[in-house]
Formats: structure tokens, C-alpha cells, sequence
């Protein structure tokens, strides 16, 4: 029997993690007929490679799944990706986008196959791609990796993208580790590769203008390593601003007030300090009672007094540098960044 569904994983310098990614998919309750595994490496210089070839020795060993792994020259994403178009079999016509740093549950694509056929059953619509939850890896995380956690479980942290909390299955524009149907991404052209980051949520929004639909489902879940230290939060922080202002300029009706808003406060308290108004600094404090608050609730939800401070200090640098990479958006090329 041919493969049906390929699991395809751009990885770059993930040694730390890639093994422990595949095991998972290894594992897999899917009959290992119907799956396959493309690894494609955009040049690994930490042993990636070598870890990936022990783990097709594995699989080959033990009757699991086919795994592929596959040099790509364009070494981002978006060129994996569309590379994995090329080179996968006809047959597969579902396509699970993972990455290094992610471990799955053992259900996980038998669950994906059954939530897609029940929408496919309901609906009439032209399917495109179904998404999961993001939730934290197990195992002890260190201070920094639990204020992170933490913020990013805040609405104040989540905002509607990859990290966005829900509990049902429905149509959504955000679709996160999403399965795709081949032939959707076919016909609009595959991934846009002048998108460095956020290649996938232009590809959820040109596949939505041409009609199709996406869901996501709390059925099954993606257990993703965030980030480890502070300096990658406030790369990530600026990086996500940066490529979401190259989004709003290609797709301008997907344009958030919401995520203007600190750069409003900001403008609002320095009209009001220029003007000598009373309480000028109203705006900064309500922003401070907020985070502050919400340090609070999750010191207490989460039984740990650190995130008092962690989570108020890592939602201040990631409002921050995510607001200095909208400005950087519009005045700068994107080139890739140092922690891909």
C-alpha cells in the first residue's frame, strides 16, 4: 500500500531535538503503510544529519514508517516545503507540517485522519487543512521557560496565532501545525518564499481568498519546545513583528487593531504629556496594572512566585519588540535570522 499522508520536517541544527520528533512519529497507531517521513535539511552542522540516518535504520528495523531524508539547497521553509511537492509520491495527498522541535502523541495522525474525514463528511465545503493545539514539552523547564510558558498562555501573550488557547473543532484563519491537502496547496502556488517566517500564515490567507476552508481540532495536540533563554524571546519577539508587517502589506484586510495597540498607548501618553494634561501616565498605568495582574494570576494559578515578575517583564519585551518589528517591517528587507 502506498503512503496516503507524509510528515514533512524543514530542519536546521535540530540535534537536540530531531530525535526525540521522529520517535514520536515512529510510534504512530497509523498503520505505517499509509505514512511516510520527509526530513529536509537546510545544512545542519550539529549532527542533525547523522541522528536522522540512525533514526531511518530504526524505523527501517523495527516496521515503521518510511523515512526520507533530503537536502535542501534553499535551506528555509518555505523552500522545504515546496520541495516536498516535488519529491513526495503521488500517492500522498495529505501533508503534516511539523518542525524539529516537536513531539507528537501516538494517536496523533490516526486522530488527524478521523477529525478531517468527519469535517469532510459534515461540510461542503473545499477543505483545505486542519490544525491542532500547541502545548508545552514535558519534562522540568528552567525559570526563563516557565515565565515563557506562562506568557504565552496569557491572552495578553496568545494573541490568535500558533499559541492561541481553544477547546472544540471548527473553521479558524490560524490554522497551527497544520495538515494540508496537497492538491489546495497545488493550485495556489505552494508557499511564498520571499516569507522568511510567517510563510504559513500567508499560505492559510491566499488558500482562504481562493476559497477554501481550514479547521482546527482539540481532538490531538503538538507538544512544541518554545523558546529556552530570554534573548531568544526578544529575537522571536521582534522577528514575528517584522514578518507580520511584510503579511498586512500583502494581505491589508487582515490588518488588527489590537496588535497596534501598544504603539497607540504610547502615541496617546505622549500627546497627553506635551499637552501638560492631569494623569497623563493613566495609559502606562493601566498597561502595568494589566501585566502586573496577570503575573499575579498565574503565580498563583501555576503555585510559582517567580512568575510574580517573569511573566509582567516577558510580556512587556515581547509587546515591545514585537511593536519595534512592525516599524521594522516597513523600512527594511526581511533576511533571515540567526535563530532559524
Amino acid at each position: 500500500m502506498s503512503p496516503i499522508l507524509a510528515t514533512v520536517i524543514p530542519i536546521f541544527n535540530e540535534s537536540k531535538y530531531i530525535e526525540k520528533c521522529i520517535e514520536s512519529l515512529i510510534a504512530q497507531t497509523l498503520d505505517t503503510s499509509k505514512h511516510m517521513i520527509l526530513v529536509l535539511d537546510g545544512g545542519s552542522t550539529d549532527g542533525s544529519i547523522e541522528i536522522v540516518e540512525k533514526m531511518i535504520m530504526l524505523s527501517n528495523q523495527s516496521g515503521g514508517p518510511e523515512i526520507i531524508l533530503h537536502n535542501n539547497p534553499g535551506k528555509y521553509v518555505a523552500e522545504a516545503r515546496n520541495l516536498a511537492l516535488k519529491i513526495l509520491p503521488d500517492s500522498v495527498d495529505l501533508m503534516v507540517e511539523l518542525i524539529g522541535h516537536c513531539t507528537v502523541p501516538k494517536d496523533h495522525l490516526s486522530k488527524r485522519l478521523e477529525v478531517w474525514q468527519k469535517i469532510s463528511n459534515d461540510s461542503n465545503s473545499k477543505i483545505a487543512g486542519l490544525g491542532v493545539r500547541v502545548l508545552p514539552t514535558d519534562g522540568k523547564k528552567t525559570m526563563v521557560e516557565t515565565w515563557i510558558e506562562a506568557t504565552l498562555s496569557s491572552t495578553l501573550g496568545s494573541g490568535s496565532g500558533q499559541f492561541e488557547n481553544f477547546s472544540e473543532t471548527g473553521e479558524t484563519r490560524t490554522p497551527a501545525f497544520c495538515m494540508h491537502y496537497r492538491e489546495a496547496i497545488e493550485e495556489i502556488g505552494g508557499w511564498d518564499t520571499d516569507f522568511i517566517t510567517s510563510q504559513d500564515s500567508d499560505l492559510s490567507m491566499r488558500l482562504q481568498d481562493s476559497g477554501f476552508k481550514l479547521y482546527r481540532t482539540d481532538d490531538t495536540h503538538v507538544k512544541m519546545v518554545k523558546r529556552t533563554n530570554f534573548s531568544s524571546w526578544i529575537k522571536m519577539g521582534y522577528r514575528y513583528g517584522f514578518w507580520r508587517t511584510k503579511i498586512i502589506k500583502k494581505h491589508p484586510s487582515r490588518y488588527s487593531k489590537r496588535e497596534f495597540l501598544p504603539w497607540g498607548g504610547l502615541i496617546l501618553t505622549l500627546i497627553l504629556l506635551l499637552t501638560s494634561t492631569p494623569y497623563w501616565y493613566v495609559p502606562s498605568l493601566i498597561y502595568a496594572l494589566a501585566i502586573i495582574s496577570e503575573g499575579l494570576r498565574f503565580s498563583i494559578k501555576w503555585r510559582k512566585i517567580s512568575l510574580l515578575i517573569g511573566v509582567p517583564l516577558s510580556l512587556l519585551a515581547l509587546h515591545t519588540t514585537f511593536s519595534i518589528g512592525l516599524i521594522g517591517g516597513l523600512v527594511r528587507k526581511g533576511r533571515a535570522s540567526n535563530d532559524r
